[in-house]
């Protein structure tokens, strides 16, 4: 039977270490500043932005949304982003992505200031990830860090498979467990014998977006497995990447969907924004 990594549990650890820094930052008239920016309707983005402003204001940082209506143009939303660029008073932008058609979530990510990019998004800072030399990172693999950091998993020479190349989570996965000593694997839709690479893993990251992709026979017994996948089954369920009533019983670690990486993707982007506020106010060198 698998350890269970609660996600819920390690989320809140990091709130409430970041919501003690905060105040701390306050004593020195800082208030750390988030801006979120939400443009059109959609009912996922609206939950996600609800999320953030409320775990924003639990940790006592301050948070501004933008909400701009669908069909708002690409020069009105560069120019709200170059305002913000500009304001001393926020330390973070997020613009919750996708946008509507129409729209260019690059350059709005290019826009924004890689100082004020809490997303870790900006190609600036992507770049910085590869070298190993960065104040922020992408907030799920960060939290996928975060777990294996808190569980007690050593990541230092062990084989590392992850499971998906995206630029939000595969590809930084990869570059933060490489930059721990692990030795890594990027599998995808043309990996041979995918079931093989993943069966050498002692840690297998699942970022694939199919419900219940990763089965028993995928995975080596003691294997940390971290689901990073938010899917509905068959029936409608919240489920992972990962056949978690199969795999479960192999694993000697495993995060459990939902609860498992999800609370900890917020909790990043306030340790990122707390971060920004630090760095923005001389009080971390950049």
């Amino acid at each position: 039977m698998a350890t269970i990594i609660d996600g819920k549990a390690v989320s809140a650890a990091v709130r409430a270490e970041v919501a003690k820094e905060v105040e701390e930052l306050k004593t020195k008239g800082i208030t750390p500043g988030l801006a979120v920016i939400i443009v059109g309707d959609d009912p996922a983005s609206r939950v996600y932005v609800n999320n953030k402003k409320k775990a924003c204001a639990e940790a006592g940082i301050y948070s501004e949304e933008f909400a701009l209506p669908a069909d708002t143009t690409q020069e009105e939303l560069l120019a709200l982003v170059a305002s913000l660029n500009g304001r001393s008073d926020i330390n973070g932008i997020l613009c919750q992505l996708p946008l509507p058609k129409g729209l260019s979530d690059k350059d709005v990510i290019e826009a924004i200031s890689p100082s004020k990019d809490v997303d870790a998004f900006h190609a600036q800072n992507v770049g910085n990830i590869m070298i190993g030399d960065y104040h922020f990172l992408p907030c799920t693999p960060a939290g996928v860090m975060e777990l294996l950091h808190r569980a007690g998993v050593e990541v230092a020479g062990k084989r590392c498979v992850v499971i998906g190349r995206s630029n939000i989570v595969g590809k930084p996965m990869a570059m933060l467990l490489l930059h721990e000593n692990g030795t890594v694997t990027v599998c995808h839709s043309r990996t041979q014998d995918l079931a093989a690479v993943c069966r050498e893993a002692d840690i297998l990251v699942a970022a694939v977006g199919k419900a219940k992709f990763v089965t028993a026979d995928m995975v080596k017994p003691g294997a940390a497995v971290i689901d990073v996948g938010m899917n509905r089954d068959e029936n409608g369920k919240l489920c992972g990447d990962v056949d978690y009533a199969a795999v479960e019983p192999i694993a000697g670690y495993i995060t459990p969907v939902p609860g498992g990486v999800g609370p900890m993707t917020i909790a990043m982007l306030l340790k990122n924004t707390l971060m920004a506020a630090k760095m923005q106010n001389a009080l971390l060198m950049k």
